[in-house]
């Protein structure tokens, strides 16, 4: 009996030993784990161990870049005031009569709208849009951290579309200023801001396009285009590298829905530097000009002034009194150089113009009748653009 039990115990030890065995390495051959309760074999990466550092990121992953570039961008929120127009009955003095002071009070509401912006100073200098807080009354400031403060207008330049804002905090996380210059099409980049208004956002992409201008957007346009996620609320927010550095101020989109469709601008990071720069240590920008309407010569232009190529800008008006008037500049002439720089086409002059400064004496090269002449102009101070009347109510975003 002794022996009965012995074996009896020994048969049963084995017997598990193999059920272990096997429900370890192939679970599939036990009758109990098929049908709906089967098992899957996967294949799983090794464990990760929880919170990773930069050198630790992921294959391909660019998010030391975001980490870096990230606590510089900011949400700009800003409200003003909408008068509604008055009502016509205010002018009847029937009504007048009866309804007094209270009907000749138009009515009014607040409207808000949100964008993003840039801290390009330690000291509270937050570089966006002119459109973004344009017109506004107030305008608060929302820190990547949760911190809200309020800003003033330092300054802004509608022209090429920058403004400069500040708040009185100290120490702020500053963006590094990258060289934009050196940007190649197909480069990885990243657009930091806030879209519709539903938090700090990071989209990828690429640069599309260099240099792109006579968009109609701003009146001096030097952009990069990148097809990274651009919306409404990214408007003054961050371009940057993959490392981490500004190399453009977000500022429009080509879209027939409001949303990105891929086609999107950025002003270039050297351009809002000088910009910024100006604005903060005068208030403004000052440009050069001379008074000239210029337009980009054609294929058909070159023909008609028989010239072999279509570089150089075409004077098509010049303001009566002007700087270019009073030196001898004539509608027709064809500007090719500006202070001894060459001149491709409008855009370039206008640049070009711009970069003179005011009160000075600059040598611009023409050709008239097919001969060259260089005239000496007293550059003059470019006006400031006049505020265009705005009939269509505010968007909620921009």
């Amino acid at each position: 009996m002794h022996k009965l039990w012995l074996v009896f115990a020994q048969a049963t030890t084995i017997v598990l030993a193999v059920l272990f065995v096997v429900s370890t390495l192939r679970p599939d051959l036990l009758p109990w784990q098929s049908g709906n309760g089967a098992v899957v074999t996967i294949k799983e990466a090794p464990a990760a161990k929880s919170g990773r550092t930069e050198a630790e990121s992921a294959p391909g992953s660019f998010s030391s870049a975001a980490k870096k570039a990230m606590p510089s961008v900011v949400n700009v929120f800003t409200t003003k005031e909408i008068k509604a127009a008055p009502h016509p009955l205010m002018e009847d003095p029937f009504f007048r009569r009866f309804f007094g002071d209270r009907f000749e009070s138009p009515q009014s509401r607040r409207a808000a709208s949100l964008g993003s912006g840039v801290i390009v100073s330690s000291q509270g200098y937050i570089l966006t849009n002119h459109h973004v807080i344009e017109a506004a009354d107030e305008i608060e400031i929302a820190l990547a951290d949760g911190r809200k403060t309020k800003a003033r207008v330092i300054g802004s330049d509608p022209e090429t579309d920058l403004a400069v804002v500040r708040v009185d905090m100290e120490e702020l996380p500053a963006i590094t200023f990258g060289y934009s210059d050196n940007a190649l099409v197909g480069d990885i980049v990243l657009a930091i801001g806030n879209p519709f208004g539903v938090g700090q956002t990071v989209t990828m992409g690429i640069i599309s396009a260099l240099g792109r201008t006579h968009l109609g957007i701003n009146t001096f346009e030097n952009f990069i285009q990148t097809d990274a996620a651009i919306n409404p609320g990214n408007s003054g927010g961050a371009l940057v590298d993959a490392s981490g550095n500004l190399i453009g101020i977000n500022t429009a989109i080509v879209s027939r829905t409001g949303g990105s469709l891929g086609i999107g601008f950025a002003i270039t990071a050297g351009v809002a530097k000088q910009i910024m720069e100006q604005i903060i240590r005068t208030g403004g920008v000052t440009r050069g000009w001379i008074g000239v309407e210029v337009q980009d010569m054609t294929p058909e232009l070159a023909e008609s002034f028989k010239r072999p190529t279509t570089s150089g800008a075409l004077i098509a008006g010049v303001l009566k009194g002007g700087p270019a008037d009073r030196a001898g500049v004539k509608p027709g002439d064809i500007i090719v150089g500006v202070g001894g720089k060459e001149v491709t086409d409008s855009s370039g002059m206008l640049n070009l113009v711009a970069a003179l400064p005011p009160g000075n004496m600059a040598t611009v090269t023409v050709m008239r009748n097919q001969n060259k002449k260089a005239i000496e102009i007293k550059v003059g101070k470019r006006p400031k653009p006049q505020p265009q009347e705005q009939f269509q109510e505010p968007e909620e975003l921009e």
